[in-house]
């Protein structure tokens, strides 16, 4: 009995070259969601005080608080969808 061989599509190389996981478009939308991750991460920068004993609202504001979290999370979710990104073939 001779034993089947099957080939397996995404180890298949073209002219000696691999095939990528991903494409152009998928890094471009990877470094959108980064992006996104560090402007958010920006957003949260600020409000301190430099005096300890001095309290500051502004580190309470919409900025901190809420759009740097919106800005995070949908950086996140652009990461998993640029993952996910199946081009046309």
């Amino acid at each position: 009995m001779a034993k089947e061989t099957t080939k397996n599509p995404a180890s298949e190389t073209l002219d000696n070259q691999q095939v990528m996981p991903f494409g152009k478009k998928n890094y471009v939308i990877v470094l959108i969601g980064i992006a996104l991750i560090v402007a958010g991460f920006l957003f949260m920068l600020g409000g301190g005080s430099s005096d300890p004993d001095v309290f500051n609202e502004k580190m309470f504001d919409f900025q901190h608080i809420t759009l740097s979290t919106i800005l995070i999370l949908a950086g996140f979710v652009v990461e998993i969808v640029a993952i996910f990104w199946k081009g046309k073939k």
